[in-house]
């Protein structure tokens, strides 16, 4: 039972996380990032006092965005402390003090782009981490889940390496265009290219400047980021139907990724609408995440702890959580 709780307190987490994204997205969205110019206090006052009358505009979305991170900051210290008393894989325990540590400089991040007005640089560090924070928190919730324990039923499944690279491809390529996102986002390039699918009406911009170039490369990554995702969903659909630990995160891949694409046009054509532009955000990270948990599952005999899983799975044994 006990384990079956911690792998419910890491969904949690994953699901404060998401909301975490979101809200970030929206502070950037709203150009709010400098509403509150001190950190960690709030005008003064400590994040906990701060008055939520005077929680107004762009406070709203700034100090909302540094109450969500503490409380994010908080369960994963009860994470981190949860898997080192209770989860027996050493490696599972560290991944745990990593998110802890992803968590802590995070904050420390996001205080310095406000102490020193957003610079470019420091701004993308701290969305990428962020999406990698979740992502690390969903690929918890899959090594602490009953079906991963069990090898979800399989003593040896067969192994396909084009599956596997594929897989492992996906979303290096994905956090790869997240990262294109955020540099687009803290630059101001996101209205570079005013239309879409065209260019200024041509399939490659006619004239040139570092925004337009940082936007176009967006594009070109969003097409080859769709040209590898529907390469592994289609291997894991075609070749391994019958793994629904494989099949269930590809579909859903796909139907996030056909998701993402529409919301970054809409982005495009909206004139970047607040909730349009927050929208793109979370679903680049949600992406990401179930590219990664299709790679995990891939991957799954090839872990440390997958010789004693699939012996359980053999002999049919039941898992208790």
């Amino acid at each position: 039972m006990g384990r079956l709780w911690l792998h419910r307190y890491v969904r949690f987490v994953a699901v404060a996380a998401a909301i975490l994204i979101t809200a970030g997205g929206a502070v950037t969205s709203t150009g709010s990032g400098l509403s509150v110019p001190d950190w960690p206090n709030t005008y003064g006052y400590s994040m906990i006092t701060f008055p939520p009358s005077m929680m107004v505009g762009g406070i709203f979305y700034e100090h909302g965005h540094r109450l969500i991170a503490t409380t994010v900051g908080l369960l994963t210290i009860g994470l981190a402390v949860w898997l080192a008393r209770a989860e027996p894989r050493e490696w599972v325990r560290r991944l745990g003090w990593l998110a802890l540590g992803a968590v802590v400089l995070q904050g420390l991040l996001g205080g310095i782009t406000v102490l020193y007005f957003l610079p470019a640089p420091v701004s993308i560090g701290h969305a990428g981490l962020a999406h990698l924070f979740f992502t690390l928190i969903v690929c918890l919730g899959v090594l602490t889940s009953p079906g991963w324990r069990r090898s979800y039923g399989r003593s040896e499944p067969p192994e396909d390496r084009t599956l596997l690279r594929l897989a492992l491809l996906a979303p290096a390529a994905v956090y790869a265009q997240i990262l294109l996102g955020a540099v687009m986002r803290h630059t101001g390039a996101g209205l570079a290219i005013p239309d879409f699918p065209l260019a200024f009406g041509h399939l490659v911009p006619p004239s040139w400047s570092a925004a337009i170039g940082i936007h176009f490369a967006h594009r070109v990554g969003a097409a080859v980021v769709t040209v590898i995702v529907f390469a592994a969903a289609s291997r894991a659909l075609a070749h391994h139907w019958a793994r629904t630990e494989l099949t269930r995160p590809a579909m859903l891949l796909v139907g996030l990724l056909l998701l993402q694409i529409g919301l970054g046009a809409w982005t495009v054509l909206s004139g970047k609408h607040v909730t349009v532009n927050t929208a793109h955000v979370t679903a680049g990270s949600l992406v990401l995440a179930t590219a990664a948990v299709l790679a995990l599952r891939a991957h799954r005999s090839r872990f440390p702890d997958a010789a004693e899983a699939s012996g359980r799975a053999g002999t049919g044994a039941e898992v208790l959580p």
